[in-house]
């Protein structure tokens, strides 16, 4: 992707100082585009919306940047949210270490990081405020079961059996709550650098249940060969009924035109959260 000189010229206003190199950073889930900018003694990342789905996603962004005190995030460099084209500029992370995989101390880390940030104050905006009121994954699956079903993970006599009891758990899982949380905690969301953690992405950041914040990691870790979800919360059958349910009724859906790697994580996602719930309510 070739950078435009408006666009050349807003990172320089937004960083105070000039790229000399623009590298085209692959990866990501969204079509937002993303640069490593370096000249003789700086670099930085530079994230730029591309769509309206980006746009949006980059301004909430940016306020979860602003709010948050600089250590579990990057550090700030420079944004721009008024523009048609957000910008975000942070700290280059080309240094960093990106797991897997885990080892016990990674985790441990990780686990430290994720508990100072729901200990922190940040004015945020509210869960219902980010990701809507009608997220009851289980409710949603009862009303349409087939896209589940059609993945294989379990059998129609078996979610027939399981789902008052998997509705029940989940409805009495909260998702309000005070504490800032990051609601997109997966590996290719947190590095290793310097001794410390750093988290990025934080489009989906609000204000909610540190406890679901944290579920919400865990069938991703439990996959990428960590401890299984209850060695990190046990006796959390709610938690693990909304975790399970939220993937179960996304999981088989079509792609997401600009995320189309979304239902394969989740579905990745769902292989160890459904084995999770199964277990803590016995099913």
């Amino acid at each position: 992707m070739i950078v435009g000189q408006a666009h050349r010229e807003a990172i320089r206003r937004i960083s105070g100082w000039t790229p000399e190199s623009f590298r085209v950073v692959r990866g990501g889930y969204t079509p937002a585009a993303r640069y490593l900018v370096r000249n003789g003694k700086q670099q930085a990342f530079v994230k730029i919306a591309t769509t309206l789905h980006t746009a949006n996603l980059l301004r909430r962004e940016i306020v979860a940047y602003r709010s948050l005190p600089e250590g579990t995030r990057p550090r700030l460099l420079g944004y721009d949210a008024e523009s048609v084209n957000p910008i975000l500029v942070i700290e280059d992370l080309s240094e960093a270490i990106w797991p897997p995989p885990w080892t016990d101390d990674r985790v441990s880390a990780a686990l430290a990081a994720i508990e100072d940030l729901h200990g922190m104050r940040a004015e945020l905006p509210t869960f219902d405020a980010v990701h809507g009121v009608d997220v009851r994954g289980w409710t949603c699956v009862q009303a349409d079961p087939t896209p589940f079903l059609a993945l294989g993970l379990a059998s129609a006599d078996w979610l027939a059996r399981a789902l008052p009891a998997l509705i029940e758990a989940e409805n009495a899982c909260p998702t309000a709550g005070l504490s800032p949380t990051h609601w997109d905690l997966r590996s290719d969301n947190m590095c290793f650098l310097s001794g410390t953690v750093k988290l990025v992405d934080w489009a989906e950041a609000c204000l909610s249940n540190p406890k679901l914040d944290m579920g919400f990691w865990l069938p991703s870790l439990a996959h990428e060969g960590g401890p299984p979800p209850e060695a990190i919360l046990p006796d959390a059958p709610e938690v693990a009924a909304w975790v399970s349910g939220y993937f179960a009724a996304r999981a088989g859906l079509a792609n997401i035109p600009d995320a189309p790697f979304v239902r394969r994580v989740q579905r990745e996602q769902l292989m160890t959260a459904l084995p999770w719930v199964k277990r803590a309510l016995r099913l």
